[in-house]
């Protein structure tokens, strides 16, 4: 086995005018804004049109219903992409995404402007339209962070963070809001439609497929559950932030009624409620790259907690004013929280893991969304709006002891070790190019090598490693490695 050399050089996080000055990533980064401006116009647009062909149906039942079918399709497909080993061009996929996404909504805004549209054809229409919306999703994040060295993947992340709240919640809303209150939500569904068109042309022109993806052509791909399966920190993250979005769900239903009944507001109401949101989501966004040198964990767990905070005052909030200050505060908590969790995760995969990780945990965690939206729309029928946005605060509340025992679970172990054996306790680590070793926790970790997230006794960490089926190495080369195998 070849030595490997151990390099000490300590990488930092670069800023984001740094990173900006790749062109291609700033081009890519501009299409992607100009696209999510138009979906966030849909934020408003899309309960606005519901609540006026709903029927029968009871208002926040329908609500639920439309606002669950663009994540139903696209979570089938972006599951099959993340739990089989078929492996898609994230270029071809995000343009796919592009071409789809206008034909339909463009469709829609004219039934829309005609009075034509029903709510089973509006649904059916989501439903199509929004088939690659996960797939395109995943794949936006991964051609950006494939244009960049690891240690720049905080700063691209908060990059796409601020452009998603800044589009959708700052700009789409309010222009969405004004555009349906002059001339309806067809309007608003020919905006979503332009700025596909909008990102189409960007990454035709502009994009290269990642550098990883020629290379893993012809490797013998690995599920993404499989990889996941392999590494149990990120698998207890994922079912942190599944609940997190579950939790956060009912807020999107709910909203709408707020405004419109107890608050007494319209179209234009709701769309300063979600500019509120966004603008603080925003700041929040701008001020992630500071928070780059403290742990992801404490992050992680910190904006759960003030998230949760948020809908238990929306809903005692009295008049639309204070309903948008308290929104805007939830905005700033909330906005680091996507950033930090994918810079996380993909710090933890090699570039072969990325594509199938990162799409499955896209489509994994968006599960939450339609669960979510599902749940929400009887549960507030039957308790209000008011009662929803309560109950969605306690249970995100709740949620914090499970995250803190999901996340911290190594971390605790370590210190529940006696101080006279706390030398025999080992973590399982891995490098670049997934050969797996022993390393005692007390040394630093050397440089390539990266935590696999189980810890324990040598010998419960050489059983896990045999578990996993992976060649053992040691981080500190060759050397090390036979006198190993020796004993």
């Amino acid at each position: 086995m070849t030595e490997k050399p151990v390099e000490t050089e300590e990488q930092v996080s670069r800023s984001y005018r740094e990173v900006l000055r790749n062109r291609r990533l700033a081009a890519l980064l501009i299409g992607d804004l100009l696209s999510q401006v138009g979906m966030g116009t849909v934020i408003v647009a899309m309960p606005i049109q519901t609540l006026r062909i709903h029927g029968s149906l009871a208002p926040a039942v329908a609500v639920s219903v439309v606002e669950t079918a663009p994540f139903v399709l696209s979570t089938v497909l972006a599951l099959a992409l993340g739990l089989g080993r078929l492996r898609l061009p994230s270029r071809a996929l995000l343009l796919v995404d592009c071409v789809l996404r206008p034909v339909v909504f463009f469709a829609l805004a004219v039934l829309s402007a005609t009075d034509e549209l029903t709510l089973p054809v509006l649904v059916g229409g989501l439903l199509v339209g929004s088939v690659f919306r996960l797939a395109g999703t995943s794949s936006r994040r991964l051609l950006a962070t494939g244009m960049v060295d690891k240690e720049d993947l905080f700063a691209v992340n908060g990059l796409i963070g601020v452009n998603s709240n800044f589009a959708m919640f700052v700009v789409g809303p309010v222009i969405g809001g004004l555009l349906v209150a002059v001339w309806g939500p067809a309007a608003a569904l020919s905006f979503d439609a332009l700025g596909s068109v909008v990102l189409l042309v960007v990454v035709a022109l502009w994009v290269p497929a990642p550098q990883q993806e020629d290379a893993e052509a012809d490797a013998a791909p690995a599920a993404g559950w499989q990889i996941l399966r392999s590494r149990p920190l990120l698998a207890r993250l994922f079912v942190v932030i599944f609940f997190f979005n579950f939790f956060y769900m009912p807020v999107e239903v709910a909203l709408p009624l707020l405004v419109r009944g107890p608050l007494d507001s319209g179209s234009a109401g709701l769309g300063l409620a979600w500019g509120a949101f966004g603008a603080g989501a925003f700041l929040g966004a701008l001020a992630t790259n500071y928070v780059r040198r403290v742990p992801e964990r404490v992050v992680l767990i910190a904006i759960i907690a003030l998230w949760g905070l948020c809908p238990l005052a929306l809903s005692v909030a009295g008049n639309l004013p204070v309903a948008m200050v308290v929104f805007a505060l939830g905005g700033l908590v909330w906005a680091p929280f996507i950033p930090v969790a994918f810079s996380f995760i993909q710090s933890e995969l090699g570039p072969d893991e990325q594509q199938p990780v990162v799409t499955l945990w896209v489509a994994g965690s968006t599960l939450a969304v339609p669960l979510g939206l599902a749940a929400g729309g009887p549960v507030i029928d039957a308790v209000g709006s008011r009662g929803g946005l309560a109950l969605s605060g306690a249970l995100t509340l709740a949620l914090i002891p499970l995250a803190g025992v999901g996340l911290f679970a190594v971390r605790r172990k370590r210190s529940e070790v006696p101080r006279e054996t706390a030398v025999t306790t080992y973590d399982v680590v891995v490098d670049g190019e997934e050969q797996y070793s022993v390393h005692d926790s007390g040394r630093p970790l050397p440089e390539g090598w990266r935590p696999e997230g189980f810890s324990g006794t040598e010998e419960e960490c050489r059983r896990h490693i045999d578990e996993v089926g992976t060649a053992l190495r040691s981080p500190e080369g060759a050397a090390h490695t036979r006198k190993e195998t020796q004993q």
